[in-house]
């Protein structure tokens, strides 16, 4: 709307009838609400402010934990069966002494003249409001919490919508069920059925690529002597490999323990953003005399970094990958020299 208004000049002023409808179903919910949460939560609970707009409504309110799913499900049903009664919503002026007497709920910190307006709904609500609201409580039509959240310590917020917002927000949900239960080829009823069918398809799917890999990372490492070096009684690997994360190291790493059965591995590989990758294991039957922890830690220093770990299993790194052959060169040294 735009123009420009004179002192003295005539104007006409009408209620947008749709939005002030919207707002007054809102309005009366968040009366409802607040009883309804007392009622399940406890007498605790008390308004600790709120917003009340066309489109949907929050509510904060006094309580020290979060909602579980099953009480909001009971308070959804609980206000909506008070909207279902369709009671009577009055208002009257009154002074501020007869109104507390009455019991009416006061919003805290709010200051108060000696005449309030007290808002009753049927005999279960009475709260000090100068706001506008709904006839019946019929009138709100359907109700929905959309999100339950803290705002600060101690106080929680709920956000909902009622009437046409509440219709509107049903169809999407059943627009987005459906089309999803599409996609997967099943009835929207047995969607989660077919979610969870596809879930533990996709585990077994996940461990047989693991197992694929692990095939293929070891088929780089054979049985050869050139592989496999003995090293006083102690079978030594030590060499690069083809993998690109810490991940698939840790898998070669243990396939080649499995392979000796007993002795000392050493793996390198480069990483995706070029660093150098080290592990070490060390067979059970060996920890008393060899710890991976050590031997990384003096590997890794040879390619600018640092690393650590347990007697039988260890990483570490750096950023000098162009020295990585070279570290691991070093490991049959190393052996030798501390067995």
């Amino acid at each position: 709307l735009q123009g420009t208004v004179k002192v003295g000049e005539e104007v006409t002023l009408a209620v947008d009838r749709e939005r002030r409808k919207a707002t007054e179903r809102n309005h009366t919910a968040t009366h409802i609400l607040h009883f309804v949460l007392r009622h399940i939560l406890g007498d605790h609970v008390k308004q600790q402010g709120s917003y009340v707009g066309p489109d949907y409504f929050r509510f904060d309110f006094s309580h020290g934990e979060a909602l579980t799913s099953e009480q909001l499900a009971r308070i959804e049903k609980l206000v909506t069966q008070r909207i279902i009664e369709n009671e009577d919503l009055t208002a009257q002026i009154t002074d501020i002494e007869t109104a507390t007497a009455e019991g009416a709920m006061a919003l805290f910190g709010e200051k108060y003249g000696d005449q309030v307006r007290m808002v009753a709904i049927g005999d279960y609500s009475k709260e000090l409001c100068g706001g506008t609201h709904s006839h019946h409580t019929g009138d709100i039509g359907p109700f929905k919490i959309t999100s339950e959240s803290s705002v600060a310590a101690g106080i929680r917020r709920i956000e909902a919508l009622t009437g046409t917002g509440a219709l509107k927000y049903f169809q999407n949900q059943e627009r987005t069920l459906k089309e999803t239960a599409a996609i997967l080829k099943t009835a929207p009823h047995a969607l989660a059925d077919r979610i969870h069918k596809l879930l533990e398809q996709q585990k077994e799917l996940e461990k047989e690529v693991e197992r694929v890999k692990a095939q293929a990372m070891s088929r780089q490492f054979g049985s050869s002597s050139q592989d496999i070096r003995e090293i006083n009684g102690v079978k030594v690997v030590s060499q690069q490999v083809s993998v690109d994360s810490p991940k698939d190291l840790r898998v070669m790493l243990d396939n080649l323990k499995d392979q000796i059965k007993s002795g000392v591995v050493v793996l390198g590989a480069v990483a995706e953003d070029g660093k150098a990758m080290l592990i070490c294991g060390v067979t059970d039957d060996l920890t008393d005399r060899f710890h991976a922890g050590e031997i990384i830690k003096q590997l890794s220093a040879k390619v600018g970094g640092k690393g650590g770990g347990r007697p039988d299993m260890a990483q570490g790194g750096g950023p000098d990958s162009n020295a990585l052959q070279e570290a691991l060169n070093s490991m049959f040294a190393l052996i030798e020299k501390n067995s």
